[in-house]
């Protein structure tokens, strides 16, 4: 008899755009074709910073009908998108308002706030999560006094609003739950004292959901609108990118590895099987979010490539190869930025804050486009170095290897950097790692893979993977990054 190949459709929502792939998998077969894929463009309103949510939905659909016609039929439907962020509903499941963008202002001055209530280091002994000044807390204790909220009885997460769209069915997944705040990733439940301190609502939020636990079924006007042919169950998965990100990094059994999920932001870290709640884990700015089987995500955020797209913005979209070819012969560590500084966090003069950063720290200032790409990779190397390093000494985990997976996996000069900067092999690939482990837990919840250790080895078997083995010692990158720490 032969083995069934099906195919899933995973919704895969950026930070700058989106994408629909279709995933077809069968025993010892994993594929993955892009059907769609549409700008995510959010909007600046007289409110504020605000996502175009029914932009992107409407590309949702679309790409949802150009899958049927890639795959003849679609097995079941995942959706995965970026942290934090949520829409608000009436009580008669009407949308209030468009949803507000993290990169918004409103959360200025907040943290400072609810700290007076629940102290920082108590927030963190509890929830485990970093400070980020958009986590969900900080955006419902900005919106306190708001009439949306004051009217909304339901909020849903991004991917959990759009499934809600697609099926009617209202729910709440746990590992984007996990970056809310509200989280206490020893339990994997709301942590209740901590939202009835701050004067949250936790009813607000529909029951929670993981990974493989069904979501429903399209509904009849989806089916009709997109062509699909149904019943199309929609599938639980890591509904925060990161985590499905997370799920497809092609680890070989045994394999001590750190990972650095790679796009607009560099998440570097671990897995782990239980939180680092300790008090020097919270002064390192680590996070303890939750994948896959309860597994912990350990991980920082770095700003990552969005430094180099928004230069690129800047800069009238020039050739990238062209311009990372002349950036590897820029003269290597000249000038560093601190990657996690919130003072690159807001859109606009990319390449005037980088150069005021490093004219500030009385470092030479790069100039010419070649330069200040140069002078970002070599610091988003450094911070994955910093982050992989004190990760293993936080949760006393040491690696062997570093698996790069997500956009970055096609930026050679990033990759081999960053195996220089952690003296450490860098496995690189697959690209597409967030689509992948979306498909891959909806397969699996099909029961046609098996557990995390055998979808990784599918991964490995199937997907291209690059190797980049270090060169020299890490004498230049501990000097720079003594220079960068003195500061």
């Amino acid at each position: 008899m032969t083995a069934p190949v099906k195919s899933y459709a995973a919704v895969d929502l950026g930070a700058s755009s989106g994408r629909v792939m279709v995933g077809r998998v069968g025993p010892d077969s994993l594929g993955l074709t892009e059907a769609h894929r549409f700008p995510n463009r959010p909007v600046r309103t007289p409110e504020g910073l605000r996502w175009d949510i029914l932009s992107l939905y409407a590309g949702v659909l679309d790409g949802l009908r150009t899958a049927g016609q890639v795959a003849g039929r679609v097995d079941s439907v995942g959706i995965d998108s970026w942290a934090v962020d949520y829409g608000l509903l009436d009580a008669d499941g009407a949308l209030l308002g468009n949803p507000v963008h993290y990169r918004d202002t409103r959360t200025q001055g907040v943290a400072e706030k609810v700290w007076a209530t629940v102290p920082a280091d108590e927030l963190y002994a509890r929830t485990g999560l970093q400070y980020a000044p958009f986590n969900t807390l900080y955006q419902l204790a900005a919106a306190r006094e708001s009439a949306q909220l004051a009217h909304a009885e339901r909020l849903l997460l991004i991917p959990d609003l759009l499934t809600y769209w697609l099926t009617g069915e209202a729910g709440t997944e746990l590992t984007n739950a996990s970056t809310t705040q509200l989280i206490d990733p020893r339990t994997r439940d709301w942590a209740q004292d901590v939202a009835s301190r701050l004067d949250i609502d936790l009813g607000l939020f529909a029951p929670l959901r993981r990974p493989g636990d069904p979501a429903g079924l399209l509904r009849p006007e989806v089916l009709e609108e997109t062509g699909l042919t149904g019943p199309v169950p929609v599938t639980t998965v890591g509904s925060h990118d990161t985590a499905s990100a997370v799920a497809a990094v092609p680890a070989t059994g045994g394999e001590r590895f750190a990972y650095i999920c790679t796009g607009t932001w560099s998440l570097a870290g671990l897995e782990l099987d239980a939180p680092v709640l300790t008090e020097a884990s919270r002064a390192a700015n680590f996070t303890n979010e939750l994948g896959l089987d309860g597994t912990v995500r350990y991980l920082r955020n770095i700003m990552g490539l969005w430094l180099l797209q928004e230069c690129l913005r800047a800069w009238g979209d020039p050739e990238l190869t062209e311009l990372l070819r002349a950036a590897a012969d820029v003269p290597p560590l000249r000038s560093v930025v601190d990657a996690g500084d919130a003072a690159f966090l807001a859109p606009g003069r990319m390449p005037a804050r980088i150069a005021d950063a490093c004219r500030d720290s009385g470092q030479p200032v790069p100039e010419s486009p070649a330069e200040i790409t140069r002078c970002i990779l070599d610091s988003l190397a450094l911070a994955h170095r910093r982050a992989i390093t004190e990760a293993q000494a936080l949760a006393d985990h040491p690696v062997d290897v570093v698996h790069i997976v997500g956009g970055g996996t096609r930026n050679a000069l990033l990759c081999q950097l960053t195996a220089d900067a952690c003296g450490l092999p860098v496995v690189a690939g697959p690209a597409e790692a967030a689509a992948l482990g979306n498909v891959l837990v909806q397969a699996r919840a099909d029961g046609l893979v098996g557990d995390r250790t055998a979808m990784r080895q599918l991964l490995a078997r199937t997907q291209r993977l690059e190797r980049y083995e270090p060169r020299g010692d890490t004498a230049a990158w501990r000097a720079a990054e003594a220079r960068l720490t003195a500061r």
